[in-house]
């Protein structure tokens, strides 16, 4: 300890001492210095996160150095608006979405006396027995499962594309983003079919 009090803080390496010691990774800190480095929100030992000598909340630390790509946060339910330039994140400019011109994308679009007709069975789908994913009624029980794997799914466990779903897992091995630290590098299990 250096003379004069406790050991130096973290951030504004002044004395700390003992009644206001919050400590993180062996160092010491003010329980008003211990804050967010971009929020500015308070932290405790269970909201900490660190990189390097940085101290961050878990959200602004997931945003800034996590893992970034469908699944991560990025997709849709997510409800932050927040592109992360704050945090030093560049974003590149996408096209621009263009709908299809196809007035009836299936012939499941119509309906049989008033239900409406799920796409994996081709029977009608009634309300005591609806589940709505990817602008299809399905059967819940019985059809509602992953195209890929066969899966039951939840309205929180599953991904539609082109009208069809899938389960998280096989909706981000065959559409997610592709190449080391994507699941499909060295070391990743390989799913041969």
């Amino acid at each position: 300890m250096p003379f004069g009090g406790g050991s130096k803080c973290g951030c504004c390496h002044k004395a700390v001492y003992f009644a206001e010691e919050m400590q993180c990774e062996g160092k010491s800190f003010h329980k008003s210095c211990f804050l967010c480095m971009v929020c500015k929100k308070n932290l405790d030992s269970t909201t900490v996160a660190v990189h390097v000598d940085e101290i961050y909340c878990k959200s602004c630390y997931g945003k800034k150095y996590g893992p970034k790509g469908y699944g991560f946060g990025g997709g849709a339910g997510t409800l932050s608006m927040d592109t992360g330039e704050g945090l030093g994140i560049r974003h590149e400019e996408s096209a621009p979405h263009r709908p299809t011109n196809n007035p009836n994308p299936s012939k499941f679009a119509t309906k049989l006396g008033g239900s409406d007709v799920c796409p994996r069975c081709g029977k009608a789908v009634y309300a005591a027995e609806k589940v709505i994913a990817g602008g299809n009624s399905w059967h819940k029980n019985s059809c509602f499962r992953c195209a890929k794997c066969g899966k039951g799914l939840e309205s929180t466990t599953q991904a539609d594309k082109d009208g069809e779903i899938y389960c998280k897992a096989c909706y981000a091995k065959n559409f997610g983003p592709k190449g080391f630290g994507f699941g499909q590098g060295a070391g990743a299990l390989a799913h041969s079919q």
